[in-house]
């Protein structure tokens, strides 16, 4: 069977993942066009200028390579293999305009790696002389990024058919939260994504948040981002009706965004979905109840500063936002560890959040509900774990248990290289946590001193963490490139 199954594997074909760069590309060069506009309207025309020579570069490439033949469908590899290419290619092209701020290479890499894969972290010790278009940029590749660029060009771009199907797996959606899986899925995707976010740009702007402010934390928020234009994070946006909408947009982002559009139409099965709402919701408050405690015994807060901080970092750890209403590096060490576990499990599957994903969490304890069950049952009873009254499948248990081995893997890999050179144990486990949660909050680590060997294990982290390690997999295996390939 082993040989059987090795001589049907089909190779990548590289011309079929140019054709589908080259949509792409061109994708990318139209959400280009947006911070393009903010710089001249800002009147930062050195700036704007870099901005036309990179439209101009991917409307060029993506026009030449769209003129390869366009197959009958499109490998599960080859998605996988296109899908890392794009989170590789987008930070290195977007680093061109972003170095116009005075930013070095390797900074301007970290800057934007981290905006595409909506992590947050920065190595930049200060944001607000920055120029504007700067400050939106980051906030605007979060939201493209946060959405995905290939569900982006599902919706506008790719032609209806088994070849969008095909491409929809990329964003490794589960069946119990995909619509459609087709060009339908990506546009009402689209359409409950600009919704949420056009929502929060009012209600922030009914806070008397400024409108630059309102704009670029909403993008932020419902990305689970967690860039911010201010020095002072979060707790310089404005009094804590403010604050609590950026939150409240963060935890609409890290759930799943389907829920709404079933919702919405009050159809389909909603109870997998609600119950991640649900198990989010309920961790949030668990662990801000844990740091109320800490902030008051350990660190001596007032309970009212407790009250007020606690909740927020708590969403917004648990969500992957990223935004903090203090500085991180003061918490106790319990704190840092239950914030760590929150980051570490994320938001929900289908959401624009990080982590391994609560439904993943949900998989992993009933299936140990399942064990202690079926210990206690007669020996030819039949049980089958199950979340909600629906019955799991042995391919998303060996998928759960899979990922969550891989991230751990990346983790204790990343700390012990930051181990080594010198960094404090928890505070280098709580860095790259936050790094391969795609969150964003730091204890001081990532700065603009911290090695560049370091700074490229960050972003390799970011990276392996958005798109859940398997496409990195898939890119980097041999057997992907040599072999027999299919007729395009």
């Amino acid at each position: 069977m082993a040989v059987q199954t090795e001589q049907l594997r089909l190779a990548v074909r590289p011309k079929v993942v140019l054709k589908y760069f080259g949509g792409f590309a061109i994708v990318i060069a139209l959400l280009t066009m947006v911070p393009l506009a903010v710089s001249l309207v800002a009147g930062e025309y050195p700036v704007s200028f870099r901005y036309a020579v990179v439209i101009a570069g991917l409307a060029g490439l993506g026009v030449l390579l769209k003129r390869f033949p366009s197959p009958a469908r499109v490998q599960y590899n080859e998605v996988m293999v296109l899908v890392a290419f794009l989170f590789i290619f987008t930070p290195l092209v977007m680093s061109y305009p972003v170095m116009a701020a005075g930013i070095p290479f390797v900074d301007a890499l970290f800057e934007t790696v981290s905006g595409c894969t909506t992590t947050g972290l920065s190595t930049l010790g200060a944001v607000e002389n920055r120029p504007l278009s700067f400050l939106f940029a980051r906030a605007w590749m979060q939201w493209y990024g946060g959405l995905g660029i290939v569900i982006l060009s599902l919706a506008l771009l790719v032609r209806p058919g088994l070849v969008a199907k095909d491409l929809a797996v990329a964003e490794a959606v589960p069946d119990d939260d995909l619509v459609g899986g087709t060009r339908a899925h990506a546009r009402r995707i689209l359409a409950v994504y600009l919704a949420v976010t056009a929502a929060g740009i009012l209600l922030l702007l009914v806070f008397r948040a400024d409108p630059f402010s309102a704009v670029v934390y909403a993008l932020a928020s419902v990305s689970t981002g967690g860039f911010s234009p201010h020095d002072g994070g979060m707790a310089a946006l404005g009094p804590w009706p403010v604050q609590g909408t950026v939150i409240l947009l963060c935890l609409a982002g890290s759930t799943p965004l389907v829920y709404y559009h079933r919702l919405f139409r009050r159809r389909g099965r909603l109870k997998v979905l609600s119950i991640q709402f649900l198990t989010i919701l309920f961790l949030s408050l668990a662990v801000s109840g844990f740091l109320v405690f800490y902030m008051e015994r350990l660190q001596g807060l007032p309970l009212s500063e407790s009250l007020r901080q606690a909740p927020l970092l708590a969403f917004s750890a648990q969500t992957t936002a990223g935004f903090s209403p203090l500085d991180t590096s003061s918490l106790d060490n319990p704190s840092k560890v239950l914030l760590m576990v929150s980051m570490f499990f994320g938001g929900g599957a289908s959401s624009t959040a990080g982590g391994l994903k609560i439904l993943r969490l949900l998989i992993i304890l009933a299936l140990l509900r399942w064990f202690v069950v079926r210990i206690c049952l007669p020996r030819h009873a039949v049980h089958h774990a199950n979340i909600a009254g629906r019955r799991l499948e042995n391919g998303e248990i060996v998928e759960a248990l899979l990922l969550l081995f891989l991230y751990f893997s990346a983790i204790f890999l990343s700390w012990l290289v930051f181990v080594g050179f010198g960094h404090e144990p928890l505070d280098a486990l709580f860095e790259v946590t936050s790094a391969v949660g795609t969150v964003g909050l730091s204890v001081g680590i990532t700065r603009a001193d911290l090695a560049p060997v370091l700074k490229l294990v960050l972003c390799a982290d970011m990276l392996l963490g958005r798109l859940e390690i398997i496409p990195w997999l898939v890119l980097l295996y041999p057997g992907s490139w040599l072999g027999r390939r299919a007729a395009i």
